[in-house]
């Protein structure tokens, strides 16, 4: 109804039109805080390529998977387990993003794995660092299945420690194998 005194609309029409904005602004604004929040990398599935695996569902792999961590500490960040989409290779474990660090098991040996390759021990196991482009992976060569560990160059190393850990106390050592 218009204000009989100045034409305009009424007190109440505006008051009811103002409330209105308010209430379309706060609708606005969390929908867009949950969109943010459901737009997180580390939530989305995470595709990854198969890569020769002829070991993937060896009993050592059945026991080591479901020994890893739900989560990881690189650089006092901590990164979650990631949701692989399907077809998911198999003894595959993923954490963090948006530059994952995963976790193959079974795979073939690797060729870098020489007489004369420098390895490096972390907790009693033994890994072979292939340097990458933005990332390295390291691999378990003194265990009866080979693992892959392929870390981001911005990682510190905590990942590494913790895989070692639950490695040394999953699979037993066997010798090198060349």
């Amino acid at each position: 109804m218009p204000d009989l005194q100045t034409g305009g609309p009424s007190r109440r029409l505006i008051i009811l039109a103002a409330a209105l904005a308010v209430a379309l602004a706060a609708v606005v604004a969390i929908l867009g805080v949950m969109n943010r929040s459901s737009n997180n990398p580390g939530d989305e599935q995470l595709a990854l390529v198969p890569v020769p695996a002829s070991q993937a569902d060896s009993p050592q792999c059945a026991a080591l998977v479901p020994a890893l961590p739900a989560e990881l500490i690189s650089n006092g960040a901590t990164l979650n387990r990631r949701v692989l989409a399907e077809p998911a290779p198999p003894a595959t474990v993923a954490w963090g993003a948006p530059d994952p660090i995963v976790l193959r098991c079974g795979l073939d040996r690797p060729p870098e794995l020489t007489r004369t390759a420098q390895l490096r021990v972390v907790s009693g196991v033994q890994w072979l660092p292939v340097e990458g482009d933005g990332a390295s992976t390291w691999y378990v060569v003194d265990r009866e299945v080979y693992v892959g560990l392929t870390v981001p160059d911005s990682a510190g190393t905590g990942p590494l420690q913790s895989i070692s850990d639950t490695v040394a106390s999953t699979l037993r050592p066997a010798p090198l194998r060349f």
